[in-house]
C-alpha cells in the first residue's frame, strides 16, 4: 500500500540518520524582515529570531523563552515532533507571534518590536498537545492533536488571548495520547473569506473536515468530513484563486478542491511528486512548495487557473535539503523560501527564481533536532 510504504520509506530514513503562511510577506511595522524559528524543546520552548538580509540570508538576532514546554509526538523518532504545520504563527495585523507549547498545554503570544520580542501571554489551549494555530481578524483557533483531538477558540484582546465560551469542539479522531504522528490532526487554518474553518485528519479518517464560523466566532456542532482525494491529508494552503490545495502524504501528492458554502469540497485534482512522505506547503505567488521529509527534498509545483497541478520544470525535485525538511516559509515578498529540518537542525535558505525554480543561499545551523515551527513577518 502507498501510504504504508511512504511512511515506512520515512521511518527507515529517521532510523538511520542522527538522533500557511498563505502569502507572501515582507518587511514588519518597524520596517524588520524576520524569520522567527520555533526550538520546541521539551525541557523550555524557545523563539530564535532572524534578521533577513536583502540577500535572503539569516542572521541571528536573539532567542527567547515561550514560558513553556516544547513536545513530541509518539513514537517519537521521525523528523517531526509535533506532526502538524501551523506551530508558530505570525500576524501582520497585530504585530503579533503565537507559539504552541505542545508540552505543557498552552499557547504563547510576544509582541514583536523591531527584531525583539516581548512575551505579553501565556494561555491554556484547552486541550492537550497544541499543535496548530489559525488567525483570522481577531479570531483565533488552536488544534489540541492529543487524544480524540479538537478546537478551542479565542479572541485577541490587544496582545492577550482570551477563551470563547462554548467554542471547543471534538474531532473524535482514532488517535492516542501523546498523539500518533501519523493519526493525529494536522493543521487547522480559515478558508479565505473565514467562514469556514478547516482541519485535517490525516490517516485517522483521511478527512479534511470543514466547521461554520458563526457570527460569535463559535463553530457548527459538527464539520462537514470530506474524504481526501488520496490518504493522509496533512497540511494545506490556498491557490490565488481561493481553491484549497492539500499536502496528502500517503501518495506523496498535491490535491486542489473547490469549496463550497457548505462545508463541501469538490472537483479534486491531484499530482503526485513521486517522492516520499510530502507532508508540508506553502504558497509563494503562483508557486506551490512542498518538502518531502521521507526524501529529504523540495518539489514546486505551478496551479492551473482551473486547478490542476503540475510540476514546475516537469522535475519531481526543486531541491535537495539538509535530512527532515519539514514547515516552509516564503519571505522577501515571494523571493526567498525558508526550510526547517527537523533531523539536521538547520533551516535551510533558498533564493525563488521567477520561473519557480530555487537557488540554494546557504543555511542556518546550530538549532536543535525536533525543532519544528517557522514563520516570517
Amino acid at each position: 500500500m502507498r501510504l504504508l510504504a511512504a511512511f515506512s520509506t520515512l521511518v527507515a530514513a529517521v532510523a538511520l540518520a542522527a538522533p500557511a503562511a498563505l502569502a507572501d510577506h515582507g518587511p514588519n511595522r518597524h520596517g524588520r524582515s524576520l524569520v522567527f524559528v520555533q526550538t520546541n524543546e521539551p525541557g523550555g520552548n524557545r523563539i530564535a529570531v532572524f534578521d533577513r538580509g536583502a540577500d535572503g540570508r539569516l542572521t541571528a538576532a536573539g532567542t527567547y523563552a515561550t514560558g513553556g514546554l516544547g513536545g513530541v509526538a509518539a513514537p517519537g523518532t521521525e523528523s517531526d515532533h509535533l506532526a502538524s504545520q501551523g506551530s508558530l504563527v505570525y500576524t501582520r495585523e497585530h504585530s503579533l507571534l503565537l507559539a504552541v507549547n505542545a508540552g505543557s498545554g498552552s499557547v504563547s503570544v510576544f509582541r514583536v518590536r523591531g527584531s525583539a520580542l516581548r512575551l505579553t501571554d501565556v494561555v491554556s489551549s484547552g486541550g492537550r498537545f497544541p499543535a496548530s494555530i489559525a488567525v483570522q481578524d481577531d479570531l483565533v483557533y488552536v488544534l489540541n492533536a492529543g487524544g480524540p483531538g479538537g478546537v478551542q477558540g479565542f479572541r485577541l484582546h490587544g496582545a492577550r488571548l482570551d477563551p470563547i465560551p462554548g467554542s471547543a469542539r471534538t474531532l473524535g479522531l482514532a488517535n492516542t495520547d501523546p498523539p500518533n504522528f501519523l493519526t493525529s490532526p494536522g493543521q487547522v487554518g480559515f478558508t479565505p473569506d473565514g467562514r469556514g474553518l478547516i482541519v485535517t485528519t490525516k490517516a485517522s479518517g483521511s478527512t479534511i473536515d470543514v466547521f461554520a464560523v458563526r457570527n460569535d466566532g463559535t463553530l457548527s456542532a459538527a464539520p462537514v468530513a470530506n474524504p481526501s482525494a488520496t490518504p493522509v491529508p496533512f497540511a494545506f494552503t490556498f491557490d490565488p484563486f481561493g481553491r484549497l490545495v492539500s499536502g496528502e502524504a500517503g501518495a506523496s501528492s498535491v490535491t486542489t478542491y473547490t469549496i463550497g458554502g457548505n462545508g463541501t469540497l469538490s472537483g479534486p485534482q491531484s499530482l503526485t511528486d513521486g517522492q516520499a512522505a510530502l507532508c508540508w506547503i506553502v504558497r509563494a505567488g503562483a508557486f506551490t512548495y512542498v518538502s518531502n521529509t521521507g526524501s529529504n527534498n523540495l518539489s514546486a509545483y505551478r496551479i492551473g487557473a482551473d486547478g490542476t497541478p503540475a510540476l514546475v520544470g516537469g522535475t519531481d525535485v526543486a531541491a535537495v535539503t539538509d535530512a527532515g525538511p519539514i514547515d516552509l516559509t516564503v519571505a522577501g515578498p515571494g523571493r526567498f523560501l525558508y526550510a526547517q529540518t527537523g533531523l539536521a537542525g538547520t533551516v535551510d535558505e533558498f533564493r525563488i527564481n521567477p520561473d519557480g525554480t530555487l537557488t540554494k543561499l546557504g543555511a542556518v545551523t546550530g538549532l536543535p533536532p525536533g525543532q519544528e515551527g517557522i514563520a516570517s513577518t
